[in-house]
């Protein structure tokens, strides 16, 4: 499904432990009037009650305005996460996206791949559209029109 005109998908028909697809649509992640990202060579992470994470190539993530985050977390399917904060001009904000730079087998195509929280940075988008944040801090789904919920996130959907 990685390019051309899209059916609406539910996000309860995605898989557990989640899927890993590419995507060739153009995206982009904006932050205080930066491009910190702008890829056609992403991966969707696709995973059961969530929207899509968006992986994008280290190569097309300009680092010149991220910084490693001591913050680290633990997922049971791709491994050890590492974050990144964000520093443009006097807007600093921590933790706005994570890699994996050892991911598990499974997952290794998205190595050092960079996934950013929607809800964090200024706009992302997939094509011309521009996304939305997936509830809760935890969580980092980007919500396009394709993409059918309810979404875990929210209040009350944490034992989902």
């Amino acid at each position: 499904m990685g390019s051309g005109s899209r059916i609406k998908e539910s996000v309860w028909d995605y898989p557990r432990p989640p899927g890993l697809e590419p995507d060739t649509r153009h995206v982009r992640v904006e932050f205080a009037g930066e491009t910190i990202a702008s890829s056609s060579g992403a991966y969707r992470v696709l995973e059961t009650s969530h929207p899509p994470s968006f992986y994008i190539p280290a190569g097309d993530v300009n680092f010149n305005f991220l910084a490693g985050s001591s913050k680290q977390s633990f997922c049971e399917w791709k491994g050890m996460a590492e974050y990144w904060s964000v520093n443009v001009g006097l807007q600093v904000v921590d933790n706005v996206g994570w890699s994996y730079p050892k991911p598990t087998k499974r997952y290794a195509a998205i190595k050092d791949y960079v996934s950013f929280y929607p809800s964090k940075m200024y706009s992302c988008f997939v094509g011309d559209e521009q996304v939305q944040a997936q509830e809760g801090e935890f969580y980092g789904g980007w919500i396009t029109s394709e993409i059918e919920g309810p979404f875990k996130g929210g209040p009350g959907t944490w034992g989902w």
